[in-house]
């Protein structure tokens, strides 16, 4: 877990961030309703936190009136989101790093690219929009779902905020799902969850986008029920050059269990240059990160419980993963696991005399 600090924003409101990881900077626009510390056994973000750090020194902070940010006194806008990203990017003292903007976040990556243009290197969009709720007419769905908020936010029964996990997570397990459940309680209240939901309503960077002159990564998921695909399309087609890649999900916030994750770990890598795949062909080439991750635990002597304990994933998609593993490296019977597991720890031992 990373350091917590503080900066203030113009408007004297304290706003929380933290950085981990190793590689060149990335920062990560705020969303709503995140926490820097629950973040962190999150079975929903955790693994955003760990896989990102992996390539990348990543600078993330709760947007303010979530988490561990005050909600200060300055209306909500994008030129108030914008001024609290340059406030923490200045704390950190970064002068050149790549932005991603994550659903609302990528309005004000955007926005940001544009006025700043020297700053930021590269520009990776995903889940996001150029235009609110209520600039693309779904003004209706923004009044009902405020007033769930309104009717159930703080309720020990999570029935109304189940309705929003239903949106951002509808594959999720009932393990996600009711962990994001409480995250919306957890991390504002009411009256903040409903002001800045009203708030995003409104926001627009149509003319911010066509502005942009950094080089552009627009990723969406197809089937989104937060934000529809044509928002994905319309914001790639404004910000110019930029490259769009649509994932098959429906989830706004990609799981760590779906193929759509680790093809957009893939995109985000290849388009930043940070491929992680190896320079030599070798034994595990074909395995993805995911099934790689897990063999790697298996060799350091974990079993299925702890390996699913420790990457919030069921025991059996773990056993899954493995059954994978063995049928790729052409491997059967009770030896499997053991066999695998040698030939890992066999391989890695190998890379290392390489690279010295």
């Amino acid at each position: 877990m990373a350091e917590i600090r503080f900066c203030n924003a113009t408007d004297g409101a304290r706003l929380a961030y933290a950085v981990h990881g190793r590689g060149p900077p990335l920062v990560r626009v705020a969303t709503w309703l995140t926490h820097l510390e629950v973040d962190w056994v999150s079975p929903v973000w955790r693994h955003w936190l760990d896989r990102l750090g992996e390539s990348h020194t990543v600078v993330r902070y709760d947007e303010r009136g979530c988490g561990l940010s005050g909600p200060g006194v300055e209306e909500l806008s994008v030129e108030t989101w914008v001024g609290d990203l340059e406030r923490v990017i200045d704390a950190v003292g970064l002068e050149r790093f790549v932005l991603l903007g994550v659903s609302q976040g990528a309005a004000i990556a955007v926005a940001y690219a544009a006025r700043h243009p020297g700053r930021v290197s590269d520009l990776v969009l995903y889940g996001g929009y150029a235009r609110g709720r209520r600039l693309r007419g779904q003004g209706e769905e923004e009044e009902a779902l405020i007033a769930a908020i309104r009717a159930g936010w703080a309720s020990d029964e999570p029935a109304y905020r189940h309705l929003f996990s239903m949106l951002f997570l509808p594959h999720g397990t009932p393990e996600e799902m009711a962990w994001y459940d409480e995250l919306l309680r957890t991390t504002t209240t009411a009256e903040m969850a409903g002001r800045l939901f009203r708030a995003r309503g409104a926001v627009d960077v149509v003319d911010a986008a066509r502005r942009v002159k950094v080089r552009t990564l627009v990723i969406h998921a197809r089937e989104d029920r937060v934000v529809p695909v044509e928002e994905g399309r319309l914001l790639a087609s404004l910000i110019p050059g930029a490259r769009l890649v649509v994932l098959d999900s429906a989830n706004h916030i990609l799981l760590a269990d779906e193929p759509a994750w680790e093809q957009f770990l893939y995109e985000l890598r290849e388009f930043l240059g940070a491929s992680t795949a190896p320079a030599a062909h070798t034994l595990f080439d074909g395995l993805s990160p995911r099934e790689l991750e897990v063999l790697g635990l298996v060799a350091g002597g974990l079993t299925n419980d702890a390996i699913a304990e420790r990457l919030f994933l069921s025991v059996r998609t773990v056993e899954r993963h493995l059954s994978t593993i063995y049928g790729k490296l052409r491997l059967s019977g009770k030896a499997a696991r053991a066999a695998a597991a040698v030939a890992f720890i066999e391989q890695q031992a190998s890379a290392g005399r390489q690279s010295r």
